[in-house]
Protein backbone atom coordinates (compact mmCIF):
# COMPACT_ATOMS: atom_id res chain seq x y z
CA UNK A 1 0.00 0.00 0.00
CA UNK A 2 1.18 3.17 -0.70
CA UNK A 3 1.11 6.09 1.72
CA UNK A 4 -1.59 5.96 3.58
CA UNK A 5 -3.39 9.87 3.69
CA UNK A 6 -3.96 11.66 7.37
CA UNK A 7 -7.52 12.36 6.90
CA UNK A 8 -7.46 7.95 7.07
CA UNK A 9 -5.56 8.24 9.95
CA UNK A 10 -7.45 10.92 11.67
CA UNK A 11 -10.70 9.41 11.00
CA UNK A 12 -9.39 5.69 12.66
CA UNK A 13 -7.94 7.81 15.54
CA UNK A 14 -11.37 8.44 16.69
CA UNK A 15 -11.55 6.24 18.91
CA UNK A 16 -13.88 4.05 16.74
CA UNK A 17 -15.29 0.64 17.01
CA UNK A 18 -13.71 -1.90 14.58
CA UNK A 19 -15.94 -4.22 12.82
CA UNK A 20 -13.25 -6.99 12.08
CA UNK A 21 -14.03 -9.74 9.74
CA UNK A 22 -12.40 -12.65 9.30
CA UNK A 23 -13.52 -16.29 7.26
CA UNK A 24 -14.61 -19.23 9.90
CA UNK A 25 -13.00 -23.01 8.53
CA UNK A 26 -16.12 -23.10 6.06
CA UNK A 27 -15.49 -19.88 4.15
CA UNK A 28 -18.00 -17.83 5.48
CA UNK A 29 -17.65 -14.29 7.08
CA UNK A 30 -17.30 -14.23 10.95
CA UNK A 31 -17.44 -10.69 12.78
CA UNK A 32 -16.05 -9.15 16.20
CA UNK A 33 -15.88 -6.06 17.66
CA UNK A 34 -12.62 -4.56 18.73
CA UNK A 35 -10.49 -1.40 19.50
CA UNK A 36 -8.24 -1.12 16.20
CA UNK A 37 -5.98 1.61 15.15
CA UNK A 38 -2.29 2.73 13.32
CA UNK A 39 0.63 1.69 14.35
CA UNK A 40 3.23 2.47 12.21
CA UNK A 41 1.44 1.85 8.59
CA UNK A 42 -0.33 -0.94 10.07
CA UNK A 43 -3.83 -1.36 11.64
CA UNK A 44 -3.22 -2.66 14.88
CA UNK A 45 -5.75 -4.71 17.61
CA UNK A 46 -5.73 -7.31 19.85
CA UNK A 47 -7.49 -10.15 21.69
CA UNK A 48 -7.33 -11.41 25.46
CA UNK A 49 -9.37 -14.36 24.70
CA UNK A 50 -10.33 -15.17 21.66
CA UNK A 51 -7.74 -18.27 20.42
CA UNK A 52 -10.31 -18.75 17.80
CA UNK A 53 -9.87 -15.47 15.99
CA UNK A 54 -5.86 -16.20 15.92
CA UNK A 55 -6.46 -19.53 14.56
CA UNK A 56 -8.69 -17.91 11.31
CA UNK A 57 -6.50 -15.75 10.68
CA UNK A 58 -3.12 -18.45 10.91
CA UNK A 59 -5.15 -20.27 8.49
CA UNK A 60 -6.98 -17.48 6.65
CA UNK A 61 -5.38 -13.80 6.80
CA UNK A 62 -7.38 -11.95 4.90
CA UNK A 63 -9.11 -9.66 7.12
CA UNK A 64 -11.29 -6.38 6.54
CA UNK A 65 -11.96 -4.00 9.00
CA UNK A 66 -15.08 -1.34 8.97
CA UNK A 67 -14.83 2.19 10.77
CA UNK A 68 -18.37 3.76 11.32
CA UNK A 69 -17.89 7.81 12.10
CA UNK A 70 -19.54 8.13 15.87
CA UNK A 71 -21.32 11.69 14.23
CA UNK A 72 -22.32 13.29 11.41
CA UNK A 73 -23.61 17.05 11.11
CA UNK A 74 -23.44 16.90 7.23
CA UNK A 75 -26.60 16.13 4.85
CA UNK A 76 -25.04 13.01 2.68
CA UNK A 77 -23.67 9.78 4.04
CA UNK A 78 -22.68 8.97 7.03
CA UNK A 79 -18.72 8.65 6.97
CA UNK A 80 -17.12 4.95 6.85
CA UNK A 81 -13.99 3.34 6.21
CA UNK A 82 -13.27 0.11 4.90
CA UNK A 83 -9.77 -1.35 5.01
CA UNK A 84 -8.75 -4.64 3.34
CA UNK A 85 -5.17 -6.51 4.30
CA UNK A 86 -4.20 -9.49 5.69
CA UNK A 87 -3.18 -9.60 9.11
CA UNK A 88 0.01 -11.93 11.18
CA UNK A 89 -0.79 -13.16 14.34
CA UNK A 90 1.91 -12.90 16.94
CA UNK A 91 1.52 -14.44 20.48
CA UNK A 92 1.13 -12.09 23.19
CA UNK A 93 1.64 -8.84 23.41
CA UNK A 94 -2.65 -8.01 23.34
CA UNK A 95 -2.25 -5.25 27.17
CA UNK A 96 0.78 -3.16 25.15
CA UNK A 97 -1.41 -3.01 21.99
CA UNK A 98 -4.49 -2.11 24.23
CA UNK A 99 -2.24 0.28 26.11
CA UNK A 100 -1.30 2.14 22.65
CA UNK A 101 -4.65 2.21 21.45
CA UNK A 102 -6.21 3.88 24.68
CA UNK A 103 -4.93 6.76 23.61
CA UNK A 104 -7.51 6.95 20.93
CA UNK A 105 -10.96 5.04 23.01
CA UNK A 106 -10.38 6.61 26.27
CA UNK A 107 -8.26 9.39 26.34
CA UNK A 108 -4.41 10.94 25.92
CA UNK A 109 -2.10 9.47 28.39
CA UNK A 110 -4.89 6.52 29.33
CA UNK A 111 -3.51 2.67 29.56
CA UNK A 112 -5.92 -0.28 29.21
CA UNK A 113 -8.14 -0.37 33.02
CA UNK A 114 -7.61 -4.02 33.21
CA UNK A 115 -4.17 -5.02 34.12
CA UNK A 116 -4.36 -8.81 35.51
CA UNK A 117 -5.16 -10.29 31.92
CA UNK A 118 -3.81 -13.02 29.95
CA UNK A 119 -0.78 -12.36 26.92
CA UNK A 120 -3.06 -12.81 24.23
CA UNK A 121 -2.67 -12.09 21.05
CA UNK A 122 -1.31 -9.62 18.37
CA UNK A 123 -2.81 -8.92 15.52
CA UNK A 124 -0.86 -6.77 12.70
CA UNK A 125 -2.69 -5.71 9.19
CA UNK A 126 -0.51 -5.15 6.53
CA UNK A 127 -3.16 -2.75 4.46
CA UNK A 128 -3.95 -3.78 0.82
CA UNK A 129 -6.88 -1.20 0.46
CA UNK A 130 -9.12 1.10 1.80
CA UNK A 131 -12.37 2.43 0.32
CA UNK A 132 -15.44 4.15 1.89
CA UNK A 133 -16.80 7.52 1.85
CA UNK A 134 -15.26 10.07 4.27
CA UNK A 135 -12.46 13.17 3.57
CA UNK A 136 -9.95 10.87 1.53
CA UNK A 137 -12.27 10.75 -1.19
CA UNK A 138 -12.75 13.55 -3.15
CA UNK A 139 -15.93 12.41 -4.26
CA UNK A 140 -17.41 12.24 -1.10
CA UNK A 141 -15.94 15.55 -0.06
CA UNK A 142 -17.62 17.62 -3.05
CA UNK A 143 -21.05 15.94 -1.75
CA UNK A 144 -20.67 16.97 1.96
CA UNK A 145 -19.95 20.47 0.86
CA UNK A 146 -22.50 20.60 -1.89
CA UNK A 147 -25.35 19.02 1.14
CA UNK A 148 -24.19 22.12 3.91
CA UNK A 149 -25.50 24.92 0.93
CA UNK A 150 -21.82 24.78 -0.77
CA UNK A 151 -20.94 24.49 -4.54
CA UNK A 152 -20.48 20.42 -5.25
CA UNK A 153 -17.80 21.69 -7.97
Amino acid sequence: MNTIPETVREFVAGGLWAHVVTMNQHGEPHVNLCWAGFDGDEIVFASFFDAKRAARLRRDPRVTLSFHAKEYDGGFLFPYLVINGRASVEDGGALAVMDHLAQWYIGAGATYPARDVPVGWTFRVAIDKFYGQGPWNERWVEMDRASRGGSAG
